[in-house]
């Protein structure tokens, strides 16, 4: 097994993405470790992730770019050999993509995991694995018995959802993303490797390019931002858990560095109930922020949906003292400042008609 004190190899699949592009930034700016993007550019945005990464490296030579996908499993298990260090982030990321295409969901979220964890067990060398799974493995937690006030729904007797929750894979995504943490957590116990798992609930921040699928807190400031109307799937008051990437990556260094305690380990990852927001909330908060309105229209509720998801992030705090330190409207500025610093490479937030039935909003109750 690698020690803190060796060269650090890394290997990060989806390291041009949302989340891999600003830990390889971090790893680039704050360490001398040699970083390895491997990724397929299949999403909007990350060719320029990648391009930004290629001009911090300058002239040190610490970037190594394969682009490549995880479904296949001799380019993975190339890239695997020499590393000492593995963050798999490529995924399929959206439940709605999920349920109009499982076949592709499951290929690459379990299939893709599946190709690494056997290259790491046959390169025999134990290196540290990190997982970022999601919270759509607890399903719609209906045990839970819910408030409801005027802006938001909340939990009635807990403060958040911990690792001892039931598994509930509630849709095509949940299926492929719980199954794939699942492997990684028992190839951890049968075959030696300091694996863990990171069940995340909302990640935001810098280098996101959000849409309606994913990353709608980014979607939701870009598209005020434009003044493009929001589509509101339900009633807006659905609640989640806002955690800055910035604190995402500090908890990647604080696991790693505690690998004693954290190999092996599950952990759900969030910004905890002092960083909720519900839609409207969110809303409300960047009008605030950005003086500007922000108009929405109603749909449906999506299947898999959860009303409320807020994280208990009490195992990892005990077991390595991490805490997040970015509140929401501090997140949201450091997306802002993206943006104003961005955007010009930023697809413009596709525009949507009023669904029959429903109305042009402004929020109400903004400044």
């Amino acid at each position: 097994m690698k020690t803190l004190t060796e060269r650090r190899n890394v290997l990060i699949f989806g390291g041009a993405g949302f989340i891999g592009s600003n830990w390889a930034h971090w790893l680039l700016r704050n360490t001398d470790a040699n970083v390895h993007v491997f990724d397929n550019l299949s999403r909007c945005g990350v060719r320029y992730n990648l391009e930004m990464l290629r001009k911090q490296e300058g002239a040190s030579r610490r970037l190594q770019v394969t682009i490549a996908d995880v479904r296949d499993a001799a380019a993975v298990a190339k890239a695997v050999r020499p590393a000492n260090e593995i963050y798999h982030f490529a995924a399929q990321v959206a439940v709605t993509t999920s349920l109009a295409n499982p076949r592709l969901d499951y290929e690459v979220n379990l299939g893709g995991t599946f190709n690494l964890l056997e290259a790491v067990r046959q390169a025999g060398n134990h290196p540290f694995l990190l997982f970022t799974s999601t919270n759509k493995v607890y399903g719609e937690l209906p045990m839970h018995d819910l408030a409801a006030a005027p802006t938001r729904y909340m939990f009635k007797h807990i403060r958040g959802v911990c690792e001892d929750q039931p598994l509930d894979f509630h849709s095509p995504y949940g299926c492929s993303k719980g199954s794939a943490d699942q492997y990684v957590h028992d190839y951890a116990r049968m075959f030696d490797i300091p694996a863990v798992v990171f069940r995340m609930s909302c990640i935001a921040g810098p280098r996101q390019f959000g849409n309606e699928d994913q990353g709608w807190v980014a979607h939701f400031l870009y598209s005020a931002i434009q003044q493009i109307p929001l589509v509101i799937y339900g009633d807006g008051r659905q609640v989640r858990d806002v955690l800055c990437v910035d604190d995402l990556v500090r908890a990647f260094e604080a696991v790693r560095k505690n690998v004693h305690k954290t190999g092996g380990q599950i952990y759900n990852v969030g910004g905890g109930l002092e960083n909720t927001t519900s839609l409207l909330e969110l809303m409300n908060a960047i009008e605030n922020l950005t003086g500007q309105p922000v108009q929405y229209v109603l749909d449906e509720r999506r299947p898999g949906d959860q009303l409320v998801y807020v994280t208990d992030y009490s195992k990892l705090r005990r077991d390595t003292g991490w805490t997040p330190k970015l509140n929401v409207r501090e997140t949201l500025k450091r997306i802002e400042h993206w943006w104003k610093e961005n955007q010009e490479v930023l697809a413009p937030t596709e525009v949507r008609e009023p669904v029959a039935g429903t109305a042009l909003q402004n929020l109400p109750g903004a400044a």
